[in-house]
């Protein structure tokens, strides 16, 4: 399906013509936001720079981030009010003859800005390449060659995969990752066919296994009922669905130029990062009482992703993985599906990513947006009117921004949902493989000691793990001083005999004044958290706001001083909040592949900030513990989690109480409804 063509959502254009050296020259540029992601014409002028400086005919040169630095917020707010021209800076990590660099270039003039050395722990996202070139190691490798004949196994349907390895205390750190195997004859569901027992580790700076351990020959689960392609399975197919049709015969009710969005009350901008993926940012909704768009959102996305495995054993330890930090969130991006991954109606951005060589890499319909219908906005039904009854209810419409994020097994669907009551709702839905241990076990009366997880089939083990997604979100409402509440709700005892009533609750309101104050393990006694404006209040005197709707609360089980959990101590609370820094982007650290917690969201709250009326950032933890079951094999039906942003005393009443129910349509051959 062809993207949707981009223009601008705003008169103003941004023109910008790139000259380089070398006969290479890059067309105009067509902008029309500050947080358009880099297209391909800067990706390709980013590479030339840095090799114009680097040439590869005497350095080794690996891309491994090249994402939009932000520009300054007071500069960005400038353009929303005025459109006053912004900077245009690339930021570049790049490992240059083994060193780290990260690298500045200002996209105008050519320039490069700044070049630094990093210096400290841990390692920058990895590259598709590297991994898919490590990938083929084992199958050139004699002593993996002859495992795979010890076992009977076809070398030619071997397939391997990458893992990265974490950190448990070494005072030195070299960039390698771990190899395991699968077996992909009569299935394309490799993943529940792990080859168990043989350890690899490959050196990826020299790209060679400089570690190989074959311990134990465990039975390879078999492929019988694994396969998942339509186009592979045999009937009988049930339940059986009905075909349906989906038609707006006035278009979308949204309008995209360029990569902002306008809707119905709301206008937004659809960014995209090759770490972080999709990003919203500079959102506001319009407001008819006062006749004018009111900023909510400046900036939110997801920040990192941690998923700590459960097995304590040698094959197993490591894995705790960090999908933003180590893989990409925006690389491991996939095309979407019409018509499966998004309705008939919906439209496509494609998105632009460099490589590990520098040059631009292409993913289509990386991003769809579409309207939502078949919901209730509001409702009621009135009968205490004599010899009337009332019954109104308004049809629900939202807005979806949908992208997919598959890294290995696991597929992560990505919903911003918008509504027209002014509320956001991010949601995650899982779905994919689980991550499978092979054991000579069929049924669970066999179990003799903790597998570490759940007998799924036969010989296969789904291991316990845990999801943690954490929210960057930079909140503006009404403004960008804003202050962090906590409202608790308290039990209070009569004891006076003044009520027949011998209990009842009520709030207790807070405002938070340090970041330490801030930190929030939900679950244990009942509040409402929310950001408000204390500079702006509504007619009765509220401080306009929006509260955190959360989803049920879910708590690390590691202990703090386990490795994974230093390096995520993020997770140790459900809600952060942090004063703006432009800086402060990433929970896990800038790098994260290795990284030794030295540079994580609880380090940087340990200084204790202020946060009371300033431009501040709320962190949510959104969690999942998966305790696998046989239902997830072979492929997991989606498992979904989210929670809502909802204003609170942000209007003067019911946005939507004089939004009406969208038409019917009047369709050949079909009754009224």
């Amino acid at each position: 399906m062809k993207p949707f063509d981009l223009l601008s959502l705003f008169t103003l254009f941004f023109f910008s013509s790139f000259q380089v050296e070398a006969g290479v020259s890059v067309g105009p540029l067509q902008l029309t936001h500050p947080f358009d992601p880099l297209t391909k014409q800067e990706l390709t002028l980013v590479q030339t720079i840095v090799l114009k400086k680097y040439p590869t005919s005497t350095n080794r040169v690996y891309f491994h981030y090249v994402g939009l630095d932000d520009p300054d917020k007071a500069t960005v707010l400038k353009w929303v009010s005025s459109g006053a021209e912004t900077p245009r800076n690339a930021f570049v990590i790049a490992i240059i003859n083994t060193q780290i660099h990260e690298l500045t270039i200002n996209l105008r003039s050519s320039d490069v800005v700044s070049d630094n050395i990093h210096r400290g722990n841990g390692f920058p996202t990895l590259t598709v390449d590297e991994q898919s070139e490590a990938t083929e190691l084992p199958l050139k490798y004699g002593p993996f060659v002859e495992s795979v004949k010890k076992r009977g196994l076809n070398l030619s349907e071997v397939v391997c995969s990458t893992f990265t390895i974490g950190w448990y205390g070494e005072t030195e750190s070299k960039r390698a990752l771990r190899l395991e195997c699968f077996l992909k004859n009569g299935t394309a569901n490799i993943y529940v066919r792990p080859i168990n027992g043989i350890t690899i580790l490959a050196d990826i700076d020299q790209m060679k296994i400089v570690a190989y351990h074959d311990s134990a020959v465990e039975p390879v689960p078999k492929a019988e009922n694994t396969e998942y392609r339509a186009s592979h399975l045999k009937p009988p197919f049930s339940p059986r669905l009905h075909s349906y049709a989906s038609h707006q015969p006035e278009g979308p009710g949204f309008t995209i130029k360029g990569h902002s969005l306008s809707w119905a009350n709301w206008k937004f901008h659809i960014g995209y990062d090759v770490r972080a993926g999709v990003v919203i940012s500079t959102a506001s909704i319009y407001d008819p009482e006062v006749h004018k768009s009111r900023p909510v959102l400046y900036r939110g996305y997801i920040s990192e992703l941690f998923v700590p495995y459960q097995d304590p054993t040698e094959e197993w330890y490591y894995k705790t993985f960090f999908d933003a930090g180590e893989f990409g969130f925006g690389q491991s991006m996939v095309s979407l599906e019409p018509l499966h991954d998004c309705p008939p109606h919906a439209q496509f951005l494609d998105v632009y990513f460099a490589g590990r060589d520098g040059s631009p890499q292409h993913l289509e319909n990386a991003i769809c947006v579409f309207e939502q219908y078949g919901g209730i906005s509001w409702r009621h039904t009135e009968t205490a009117i004599p010899n009337e009854e009332i019954r109104e209810v308004r049809s629900d419409v939202s807005l979806i921004v949908r992208s997919v994020v598959t890294v290995g097994n696991y597929d992560n669907v990505m919903d911003w949902e918008f509504k027209p009551s002014g509320s956001i709702k991010p949601a995650i839905s899982l779905s994919g493989m689980l991550e499978i241990k092979a054991v000579d076990i069929k049924h669970k009366d066999e179990i003799k000691h903790d597998q570490h997880g759940t007998l799924v089939s036969e010989h296969s083990i789904g291991v316990y793990h845990d999801h943690y997604y954490i929210y960057h979100l930079d909140f503006d409402i009404d403004g960008v001083d804003n202050s962090f509440v906590k409202t608790n709700l308290e039990t209070v005892q009569v004891n006076d005999n003044s009520s027949k009533r011998k209990s009842y609750w009520t709030t207790s309101s807070q405002i938070v004044k340090t970041e330490s104050d801030a930190k929030t393990k939900l679950g244990f006694s009942p509040s409402e958290l929310a950001v408000v404006n204390p500079n702006k209040k509504t007619s009765t005197g509220n401080e306009v706001g929006y509260r955190l709707v959360p989803n049920a609360a879910v708590h690390p089980l590691l202990t703090e001083d386990d490795y994974p959990q230093i390096r995520g101590a993020f997770t140790n609370y459900n809600v952060w909040v942090t004063p703006y820094n432009k800086t402060e982007k990433w929970a896990g650290g800038l790098y994260v592949d290795q990284s030794r917690g030295e540079d994580t969201l609880a380090v940087w709250t340990k200084q204790n900030r202020g946060i009371e009326n300033k431009d501040i950032v709320l962190w949510y933890v959104v969690g999942i513990h998966h305790v696998p079951c046989q239902e997830d094999f072979p492929i997991m039906p989606l498992l979904s989690t989210g929670f809502e942003l909802r204003p609170t005393n942000f209007f003067e009443r019911n946005p939507v109480l004089k939004t009406l129910s969208p038409d019917f349509v009047k369709w050949p051959g079909c009754g009224k409804p």
